[in-house]
């Protein structure tokens, strides 16, 4: 009884976990055509804060590997958090950005008021 192999009889999917209906596809591919789709969709690293906080985190599971004596585990938490920390530069550059521009739209909307107040 013991070496015969039992047949495979896969579960039956009673709450459809990870289908997505056709309209929800639909609706969300124009929204979402860059690579990492997962941090877009559900903004946690679109947040400078929660970037920082993993950051932290992996600089401290890096700490914690080197003083477990386990230099491969720690090369990868430091690229880890250096990728996190180019993640933080970008965003703070958009944010520069945005700021740059919505304070030119306000220049530009003060002198259009100024130009047609002087007329």
């Amino acid at each position: 009884m013991n070496n015969r192999r039992r047949n495979f009889r896969p579960r039956t999917q009673k709450n459809n976990f990870r289908r997505r209906s056709a309209s929800l596809n639909s609706t969300n591919v124009s929204n979402f055509n860059n690579g990492n789709r997962g941090f877009s969709r559900n903004g946690s690293m679109t947040n400078p804060r929660n970037v920082e906080k993993t950051i932290q985190k992996f600089q401290e599971l890096a700490k914690d590997a080197q003083s477990s004596g386990d230099p491969v585990l720690v090369e990868n938490y430091l690229q880890h958090a250096d990728h996190y920390s180019r993640r933080l530069a970008e965003l703070n550059g958009k944010e520069k950005s945005n700021s740059e521009k919505n304070s030119l739209s306000n220049q530009e909307a003060d002198e259009v008021k100024d130009i047609s107040s002087n007329t």
